[in-house]
């Protein structure tokens, strides 16, 4: 019998079964289809996708082939309500204000009915040092809250205003703020994991690897998610850059070999690094593999924990603002077992 992608399978199989209506009968697998499905593995929804996954080849190819049908349509109707997601801006239960730029701002997301000084997770927007906007964080803070975290979403200046430097300083000190109003929050000021994506994956990791930003609050930092960043040791980032790519680091970092060491979080590892890592990169993009892998190394030989997990059948965008959403299910699973181990 034909052997299918299990995974489509799986995710188009239990996403018809929860869904009692769809807008178009003909986007359904056909009944045959679905009682092949409940032969198979029964009719309990939480058992279904783990069965599929030992025996989806055990369909027919007819059944198969539906189910794939329904999932391309799925992911078309999912990445055209992921672009209308990523546009909307979700108001925060409150919003700090730590300089006199109006991007230095943190909004901050509260868990419903926190009692405990729980543990907060701070976000750092991408957009190449030069765009970006904090607010736009799409389903993360109802993720992390419905999960009993805080959720913090920090702006910063942004080139040509402000160089990486004072980007870094900003985001350390947007930490600093937010432990100074710990209390008043209600979160715990020594329990934060900073988490950032593209260009706020290298700011979030050079801001744990070099406490000259943070000052005294970096032993707060507790651990680190970075998503798909490619620039963790400047010089050989660029060395191995397409042309485009090559133009946005000499842009950003210049042509200062004194200062690529000094803004490559790299060159601080073996300090007082943060102690827990996890280094996400899409599978197939090379450059940010190499980096990641670069960091992670050099992280696991100085004493932290730290992984590089490659997330496949996803690109540098989805992979950020599908965080907390089924599409994402593969990144968010393993940030929630990451925040797991770190906060308890």
């Amino acid at each position: 019998m034909k052997r299918v992608h299990k995974n489509l399978i799986i995710l188009a199989t239990t996403a018809v079964i929860a869904t009692p209506i769809l807008a178009q009968q003909r986007e359904r697998p056909s009944r045959e289809c679905m009682q092949e499905v409940r032969e198979l593995c029964g009719r309990d929804r939480s058992q279904i996708r783990s069965c599929l996954q030992e025996k989806a080849d055990q369909l027919s190819s007819k059944c198969s082939g539906e189910l794939r049908d329904r999932m391309q349509q799925r992911r078309g109707a999912r990445d055209r309500g992921n672009r209308a997601a990523s546009q909307t801006m979700i108001r925060p239960d409150r919003t700090i204000i730590y300089g006199n730029d109006q991007r230095q701002q943190i909004d901050v997301f509260e868990p419903e009915g926190a009692v405990d000084e729980l543990p907060l997770v701070l976000h750092i927007h991408g957009g190449g040092w030069s765009v970006g906007n904090h607010k736009l964080v799409q389903s993360k803070p109802a993720h992390f809250t419905n999960a009993n975290y805080f959720f913090a979403s920090a702006g910063y200046r942004l080139m040509p205003d402000a160089p990486v430097e004072q980007q870094a300083a900003d985001i350390g000190t947007a930490i600093q703020a937010l432990r100074g109003q710990a209390s008043a929050i209600g979160f715990d000021p020594d329990r934060i994991v900073v988490m950032g994506h593209s260009a706020g994956a290298h700011l979030a990791a050079l801001v744990s690897t070099d406490p000259q930003y943070a000052g005294e609050a970096f032993d707060a930092i507790r651990g680190v998610i970075l998503l798909d960043g490619a620039g963790y040791e400047i010089s050989s980032s660029m060395a191995n850059a397409g042309a485009r790519s090559e133009t946005l680091y000499k842009n950003v970092f210049g042509e200062d070999a004194d200062r690529h060491r000094a803004l490559s979080p790299v060159t601080h590892v073996g300090g007082a690094d943060a102690p827990n890592w996890l280094a996400f990169y899409v599978a197939e993009r090379a450059k940010s593999k190499e980096q990641s892998e670069l960091l992670v190394g050099s992280l696991t030989e100085a004493g932290s924990a730290a992984q590089a997990v490659p997330i496949s059948n996803t690109d540098h965008g989805r992979m950020n603002r599908e965080i907390g959403i089924p599409a994402g299910a593969e990144q968010t699973q393993a940030i929630d077992a990451f925040l797991g181990r770190v906060f308890n």
